[in-house]
């Protein structure tokens, strides 16, 4: 089966890069030129060359005749390009490759892609992952979600890799919400490690973080082992412990009260206002969703966000 990639950031691009040593990729671009020409993703992934079977347009139109199409746009953007180009896309195999919650609807991938795209078969592509050790050979292992459990099976084989292994599941709700929640948690912990609260205090809250994505994938229904999987849990520990995240950046930049490039995609500062207001309007307790919420709105600060979690009531775990 064919495959294009849509969106060339660097966790796109890898993706290219790495299900292009088997077979025929398009990577779809808005500006190909330069990276046709180099041959590689110069600003996103220096040093990761492009394998030959591997090719760069700018032309949706081409990119689009694939049989599977990945989409790695952010999460913010991503109704936006499929509207754009609804014309393209409409009744294919659309793989959403973003982390994150709707701002405006509360609406993960898969809901954005059913709402502007009647035909498209949608399945969402995530987990433990950054785009540099896709690029360069490096293992890891995936969550591939889609309702049709003939169509990830065939979605499965297809984009498994010499380096990346996929595990199918059928709960699209608990895939993205682990993807787009464990992103809060990361910005948390940041911050306390860049405020100097130490692992101790870390380690507390991606405990207590894990707590708060539990409760609100029960409430929408979603599978608990999902939670415990790939696209949960082992999304956490990845995302709140290495400063290869950009949430995790952020949360740092907070907590040394530094300055942060505003150019950067945190696919969690969104989120977090996204699921805080969720929690608000359906009576959920998740005080370090609002934390964060709240930082990222400048209403608080790390000081008075820890002093809000430390003072809260004690209770059993």
């Amino acid at each position: 089966m064919s495959i294009a990639v849509l969106g060339a950031g660097a966790f796109g691009t890898a993706l290219a890069i790495s299900l292009a040593h088997k077979g025929p990729v398009s990577l779809w671009a808005r500006d190909s030129g330069s990276m046709a020409q180099a041959r590689e993703n110069t600003k996103r992934l220096p040093g990761c060359p492009f394998p030959d079977a591997l090719f760069v347009t700018e032309a949706i139109a081409d990119a689009t005749k694939a049989d599977i199409i990945l989409i790695a746009v952010p999460m913010q953007k991503l109704r936006g390009f499929l509207t754009q180009n609804a014309g393209f896309l409409d009744g294919k195999t659309i793989i959403a490759c973003c982390k994150g919650i709707e701002l405006q609807t509360g609406l993960g991938p898969i809901a954005v892609i059913r709402e502007t795209l009647a035909d498209a078969v949608p399945a969402i592509l995530t987990g433990p992952s950054f785009g540099a050790d896709i690029a360069r050979g490096l293992p890891t292992a995936l969550t591939l979600a889609c309702a049709d459990a003939d169509v990830g099976k065939t979605l499965q084989t297809a984009l498994t890799t010499d380096n990346l292994r996929l595990y199918r599941t059928t709960d699209t709700i608990g895939a993205e919400l682990g993807g787009a929640l464990k992103n809060v948690v990361a910005i948390a912990c940041g911050a306390a490690m860049g405020a100097g609260l130490g692992e101790s205090a870390r380690a507390a809250l991606m405990t207590r973080g894990f707590a708060e994505m539990q409760r609100l994938a029960e409430h929408l229904k979603a599978r608990p082992e999902t939670m415990s999987g790939l696209s949960g849990f082992g999304d956490l520990v990845l995302t709140c412990t290495s400063a290869q995240s950009r949430n995790y950046r952020l949360g740092l930049a907070f907590g040394e009260n530094q300055p942060f490039d505003s150019t950067t995609t945190v696919e969690g500062a969104a989120t977090a206002r996204a699921v805080d207001a969720l929690a608000r309007e359906r009576g959920l307790d998740l005080p370090i969703t609002a934390a964060v919420a709240g930082l990222v709105e400048n209403r608080l600060d790390v000081p008075s966000a820890m002093k809000s979690l430390l003072t809260r009531p004690l209770k059993e775990e």
